[in-house]
C-alpha cells in the first residue's frame, strides 16, 4: 500500500494567511497542518508516501519532511502545475504506485479517535475495490454525501447536493485497489474542470465494490477550511494534549510506535526539538523506553 498526500490549491477561503504560505503548512496548535494527515498513513503502516503541492510550495515540503529517513520512511514530491480535482492525484501519482494499492488523504483533513489505528488497517487490507468513509455532519450541502438503502448499502454518491439523501459526508481519506489510476484517466472532467473524486467513487459503485465504513461518535473529524475551523481544531488538539498527557497526531511518536525507528532515533529528535514542550515530550518517550 502506497500513500499519497494532496496539499496542493490556493487555499483561498483563508486568504490572506495563505497569500504566501501553503494552508498544509500553516500550524494547528503546535505543529504543521500536514502532520495530522500524515500521521494517519503513519498509522496504517504505510511507508511510502507521495506528497503533492504547487510549484511554489512544494520545496517548502521538502525542507519541512525531507527524505522520510528520520522517520523510517520515504517521501516522494511531486508537482501539480494547476489544480485539476482530487482524482488527478493518481494521475500524477501514477509512476509512483506502480503496482501497489493507494491511499490518498487530503492535506487538511484532522482525525482523531481510539480506533483510527484498526480502521485504517481494516481498509489496508482490503485488497479488491474501495474504501471510503461516511460521517455524520448537520448540514451536509458542502460535501460529497453517501445516500443508503434499508439495508445500509450505497445506493448513490452525490458532490455538495443542493438536497442532501442523507447526512452523512465523505471525509478526505480514500483506499483503492490499483485500477484506480485507470479509472481516474477515463473520468470526465465535471462542469467545474475536474476530475472528481465522486466520479472516482461512482466507478466503483457500479462495479459493486464500493465500501463505506461509517465513523462514529468516538471519531473527531475536524474542518479546517475557514479560520474559525482552524481555531476551533486548534482548540481540540490542545484540550486533548493538556487533559490527557499525550500529544496527537506525533509523527515522530507514531514512527517509533510502529518500529520505523528505534529510541535512540527518537531520542535525536527530541533533543534537536528541545527547547520545546513538543521536543520534551520526544525525550520523555525515549527515556522512559529505556
Amino acid at each position: 500500500m502506497k500513500g499519497i498526500i494532496l496539499a496542493g490549491g490556493k487555499g483561498t477561503r483563508l486568504y490572506p494567511m495563505t497569500k504566501v504560505v501553503s494552508k498544509q503548512l500553516l500550524p494547528i496548535y503546535d505543529k504543521p497542518l500536514i502532520y495530522y494527515p500524515l500521521s494517519m498513513l503513519l498509522l496504517a503502516k504505510i511507508r511510502e508516501i507521495l506528497i503533492i503541492s504547487t510549484p511554489e510550495d512544494i520545496d517548502n515540503y521538502r525542507t519541512l519532511l525531507g527524505d522520510g529517513s528520520r522517520l523510517g520512511v520515504s517521501f516522494t514530491y511531486k508537482v501539480q502545475e494547476t489544480p485539476r480535482g482530487l482524482a488527478d492525484a493518481f494521475i500524477l501519482g501514477e509512476e509512483f504506485i506502480g503496482d501497489d494499492n493507494v491511499c490518498l488523504i487530503l492535506g487538511d483533513n484532522v482525525f482523531y479517535g481510539q480506533n483510527m489505528s484498526s480502521i485504517l488497517w481494516k481498509a489496508c487490507e482490503r485488497m479488491t475495490g474501495a474504501t471510503i468513509f461516511g460521517y455524520p455532519v448537520k448540514d451536509a450541502h458542502s460535501f460529497g454525501v453517501v445516500e443508503f438503502d434499508s439495508d445500509h448499502k450505497v445506493v448513490s454518491i452525490e458532490e455538495k447536493p443542493a438536497q442532501p439523501k442523507s447526512n452523512y459526508a465523505v471525509p478526505g481519506l480514500y483506499f483503492y485497489d490499483n485500477r484506480v489510476v485507470e479509472i481516474a484517466k477515463n473520468v470526465k472532467p465535471s462542469a467545474r474542470g475536474e476530475i472528481e473524486i465522486t466520479a472516482v467513487n461512482n466507478e466503483y459503485l457500479k462495479l459493486g465494490e464500493l465500501h463505506v465504513e461509517l465513523l462514529g461518535r468516538g471519531i473527531a473529524w475536524l474542518d479546517t477550511g475557514t479560520p474559525e475551523g482552524m481555531l476551533k481544531a486548534a482548540e481540540y488538539v490542545e484540550a486533548v494534549q493538556s487533559r490527557q498527557g499525550f500529544y496527537m497526531s506525533c509523527i515522530e511518536e507514531i514512527a517509533w510506535r510502529r518500529g520505523f525507528i528505534t529510541a535512540e532515533q527518537l531520542m535525536a529528535l527530541g533533543q534537536e526539538l528541545k527547547m520545546t514542550d513538543y521536543g520534551q515530550y520526544l525525550i520523555s518517550l525515549a527515556e522512559a523506553a529505556r
